[in-house]
């Protein structure tokens, strides 16, 4: 039996707008969270089964690392492809600027990925932690807009959220709550026209606060209440350790690590069920990553970057899980590119058919790893730089450099090939002079290349953030 032409050309035309149709986006971000914890990152004792399967199928990044150790500042280089030198957000915001008369959007300057992806016909929505200010109120169009009063976590179980611009306790346990919202948002796209973007922005594992002392609540608590989990190494304490020292070495605060990132990974589960399940999986391109890294016991640190004192840049506070999935357009494998957050702005646009909307004022450090997503060739120098307030950090595939402006030292210099644990400190030996001198050049070359003078902090620029640490004599006043 024939089809008449008619219904023919309908369908062709169906089959070809259904091709062009541009890929949904879902950007799953966690929150203080190293990317060593995961099974597909090598971690015998944390089960993490759904992120396991989504990097078995997608492309997974064995060498992610992080531009800033603290929230708000990741999350803004992660929306606009900028460093905290250029977008000004060099710590983590204040509550005032969050709720209250003093509450304004950080990056209200900027070009966003959801401003971007709105503007382009993307249905966008939120769900979850913002930390970027003016919290109240939906941003860069979001049309969903559910998230935290704050952004700091205490107890996901009572927590303020915000939602409807309403402020009220969680009506569950926070991580479920932002799964289930986000299944929600997909559901609610499934029959659309328009493709989406969902941000899905858990506040778990949250690997820090006094909520480290009680055990876990949640379903995984009875799984690890004996286990002792030697991924953690129990190490003497390192003497830069500031904060979180009563977590160290905790069977407690270790245990509830766990706990939370395989609720987290319940999640991840579900979400990629709910899109297999609208028939929206292989139009979707979904990315899993993490805010900053985190350590739990590795050289006796026990935290990020901003725990200790003086600030630290160890790869482990930078290194992040980053995996990309979307079946029959993203090969399957695993890159040892270095990346770094800067990097995920122009690759997503790239990635999607955008890249022509990457902004060029102020121009991005970042650059498009997209081509290694679709299994093609690339040209691809590994470098990325760091930095926390008064502290940068230069990193290549052979060294890495550490320099802090205030107060003067103390240096760092790590071969990280021979030295990959960064247990020994190179600066200032005679016969690495040349090495040292060149990395630090390098350092200072990448910085001014990118730094917004009125972000500047090395050269008297200001931070939108409170000064986390104020760097000592000569520091500029905390903004």
């Amino acid at each position: 039996m024939k089809m008449p032409i008619t219904l023919l050309v309908l369908f062709f035309l169906n089959f070809a707008a259904a091709a062009d149709s541009p890929p949904n986006v879902v950007f799953i971000l966690t929150d203080n969270h190293g990317a060593w914890t995961l099974g597909c990152y090598g971690n015998p004792d944390i089960r993490t089964p759904n992120i396991d399967r989504m990097a078995a199928e997608g492309m997974r990044f064995t060498r992610a690392l992080s531009s800033n150790p603290v929230c708000s500042p990741t999350r803004a280089t992660f929306l606009t492809g900028l460093i905290p030198s250029q977008h000004g957000v060099h710590s983590f915001l204040d509550p005032k600027y969050m709720v209250g008369p003093e509450a304004y959007y950080t990056l209200e300057e900027f070009e966003t990925l959801p401003e971007i992806l709105h503007s382009e016909g993307y249905t966008c929505g939120l769900v979850g932690k913002w930390h970027l200010g003016a919290n109240l109120t939906p941003q860069d169009g979001f049309s969903t807009w559910v998230t935290m009063e704050r952004g700091s976590t205490r107890d996901f179980y009572a927590d303020p959220i915000i939602e409807n611009g309403e402020i009220k306790p969680t009506p569950k346990y926070m991580t479920d709550l932002w799964t289930e919202r986000g299944k929600q948002f997909i559901a609610e796209q499934k029959d659309s026209e328009k493709p989406f973007f969902l941000y899905l922005a858990y506040n778990g594992p949250y690997c820090l606060s006094p909520l480290l002392l009680e055990p876990a609540k949640n379903r995984h608590r009875t799984y690890y209440a004996d286990k002792y989990l030697p991924s953690f190494p129990r190490d003497t304490m390192h003497p830069w350790q500031h904060a979180n020292k009563d977590y160290h070495n905790n069977i407690v605060s270790i245990r509830r690590v766990a706990a939370e990132i395989s609720a987290i990974d319940d999640g991840v589960g579900e979400i990629l069920a709910a899109l297999e399940a609208a028939g929206l999986d292989e139009n979707t391109l979904v990315i899993f990553a993490a805010d900053q890294g985190w350590m739990g016991g590795q050289n006796g640190f026990f935290g990020m970057g901003d725990h200790t004192r003086p600030v630290a840049a160890h790869d482990l506070m930078m290194q992040i899980p980053f995996l990309v999935r979307q079946p029959g357009t993203v090969v399957a494998g695993e890159s040892d590119l270095i990346i770094s957050n800067y990097d995920f702005l122009p690759t997503v646009l790239d990635q999607i058919g955008l890249a022509h909307r990457m902004p060029q004022q102020p121009r991005s450090p970042g650059r498009s790893f997209a081509p290694v997503l679709r299994g093609d060739a690339l040209e691809w120098t590994n470098e990325m730089i760091y930095e926390m307030e008064g502290c940068r950090a230069y990193r290549n595939d052979k060294w890495k450099i550490v320099q802090r402006r205030f107060p003067d030292g103390p240096g760092e210099l790590y071969d990280m090939e021979n030295d990959p644990h960064e247990r020994f400190n190179l600066y200032g030996q005679p016969d690495l002079a040349e090495i040292q001198d060149e990395m630090i050049r390098t350092l200072e070359a990448r910085f001014a290349a990118a730094a917004d003078p009125e972000y500047d902090l090395w050269k008297g620029g200001r931070s939108k953030a409170k000064r986390h640490v104020p760097d000592g004599p000569g520091a500029p006043a905390a903004q």
